[in-house]
């Protein structure tokens, strides 16, 4: 891969990220939920993890011109899912319009994660760099699927409160 092409996707990449930890660390300022907070929280957590790796290989693609070879923890998101997914928590998002609405905001972030990621390791040819961008975007997917089915959910929850259906 040309090497401003790759660096410049690094710094796309990072730039992502932090803008989705900016994101997450918000909506938990805003929240007044300790268990939602707590939520966001831990999503911000996760986006600075994945600025951690991006700036590694930032740093080494950049002495080296090649992405390093880097130990990928295949981490299971179960936890987290476990955790947003509870029937009581499911019940406070409901109830606050505002993280309902970070909560569709999240997934289309997560969606234009997934995208960028998963293009990057298809087009390239370096083992290294495809790797590492399949790993985000699985660990990407994770968070996705959560975040669509608590939004699923919500829609629906509305949908039968205001008794909206054609029929």
């Amino acid at each position: 891969m040309e090497t401003q092409k790759a660096i410049d996707i690094l710094k796309m990449a990072i730039l992502m990220e932090r803008r989705g930890y900016a994101f997450y660390v918000k909506v938990a300022e805003n929240s007044s939920d300790p268990d939602i907070k707590h939520i966001f929280l831990v999503m911000a957590d996760e986006e600075t993890k994945h600025v951690k790796f991006l700036s590694e290989q930032f740093m080494h693609y950049e002495k080296e011109h090649k992405f390093a070879h880097v130990d990928l923890l295949d981490l299971a998101h179960e936890e987290f899912a476990n955790l947003i997914l509870s029937e009581e928590m499911k019940k406070k998002i409901s109830s606050a319009g505002f993280e309902a609405a970070a909560i569709s905001a999240a997934v289309d972030f997560e969606k234009r994660a997934i995208e960028v990621y998963s293009k990057q390791a298809g087009l390239t040819e370096d083992p290294n760099e495809k790797a590492l961008y399949q790993w985000l975007a699985d660990w990407e997917k994770g968070h996705l699927k959560v975040l669509n089915e608590i939004d699923n959910e919500l829609k629906e929850k509305i949908w039968n409160d205001n008794q909206f259906w054609p029929f």
